[in-house]
């Protein structure tokens, strides 16, 4: 057994037997081209092909090249082996210190570089994390780097419009649009704050506020998913995980967003169900599906794996 395969089971609480195991016949749910309008087509291949040049884009996920977590004190950054936070080349082999001070981070110019911040000129100075908002990106050549917030941990996300991940991009492998997987459900409002714990794939565990329960049927049989509530979003984001996680789909589970209840409904189109970005780089920090979103369900709709993962 690969052991990405074991560790994709292993985070989906599923035993390593499971990779081998066929689906179970009467959870498995098959789309019929002939159930599928033309407009859901339309819709979901427009939406899909969105999906792929956000994530294509010179700044998208397929262009990030590393990520590195800073210890208090200061970190000597560039191109050349001797520094603690190497930078692909042809970044100079010396651009400068990243110093981090409790939950701050600055960064001082090695003499003769040159480089931006937010498209300006900059000679040094603080750099804002990701913390509240966007983060201040550096900009050097074809590089583009932040510094990023997760629990108590601070790191530097490393981006390369040229990174072979971006270059050599082929495309998602997606189920055939499906009508069987637009689903209406029913939402229940929780009746006051309510948190889920939610892991991610550095280990780490953190309580999330759920707005509430969708319920929902396939097949017959009722099923349930809490949404996390993201600040400033208008939309409902579901973590989760299915049975297709197994052999189909990426094994640590796929994202999905919705729009907000409308008379107590909510539309759940996994035809629009896609791949975290961990599923594309392994420099993610990606939330994982909370015990109460792993679906005992094949949802054979959305993306499926994208190469070896």
């Amino acid at each position: 057994m690969r052991r990405d395969s074991l560790l994709a089971l292993l985070l989906l609480g599923l035993p390593a037997s499971a990779l081998a195991a066929p689906p179970s016949p009467a959870k498995t749910m098959s789309a019929k081209p002939s159930s599928v309008p033309a407009d859901l087509e339309t819709e979901t291949r427009a939406w899909h092909a969105e999906r792929i040049a956000r994530l294509s884009s010179e700044d998208g996920w397929l262009s990030l090249v590393g990520l590195h977590w800073l210890e208090e004190g200061d970190t000597r950054v560039g191109s050349a082996a001797d520094n603690a936070l190497v930078l692909p080349a042809p970044a100079p082999a010396h651009v400068g210190v990243l110093t981090r001070k409790a939950d701050t981070v600055s960064l001082t110019l090695q003499p003769g570089v040159s480089l931006t911040v937010e498209g300006k000129p900059f000679k040094g100075g603080a750099l804002r994390t990701d913390a509240s908002g966007s983060p201040d990106t550096v900009a050097l050549g074809t590089l583009r780097f932040f510094v990023i917030r997760r629990g108590d941990r601070l790191g530097v996300r490393v981006k390369d419009s040229e990174a072979a991940t971006r270059k050599g991009f082929h495309g998602i492998p997606t189920y055939a649009p499906s009508a069987t997987w637009r689903v209406e459900g029913r939402f229940e409002p929780a009746t006051s704050e309510k948190k889920i714990a939610v892991p991610n794939v550095l280990g780490e565990v953190e309580d999330m506020v759920s707005p509430g329960t969708v319920l929902f049927s396939v097949g017959g049989q009722e099923y349930r998913l809490s949404p996390v509530a993201e600040p400033g979003s208008n939309q409902f984001f579901f973590i989760f995980g299915d049975l297709t996680n197994r052999d189909e789909t990426y094994g640590a589970g796929r994202f999905l967003y919705t729009d907000l209840p409308k008379d107590g409904k909510v539309v759940m189109d996994f035809n629009r169900a896609y791949n975290p970005p961990c599923a594309f780089t392994p420099f993610a920090t990606c939330p994982l599906p909370p015990s109460q979103n792993k679906l005992k369900l094949r949802v054979e709709a959305g993306e499926k794996r994208y190469g070896d993962h």
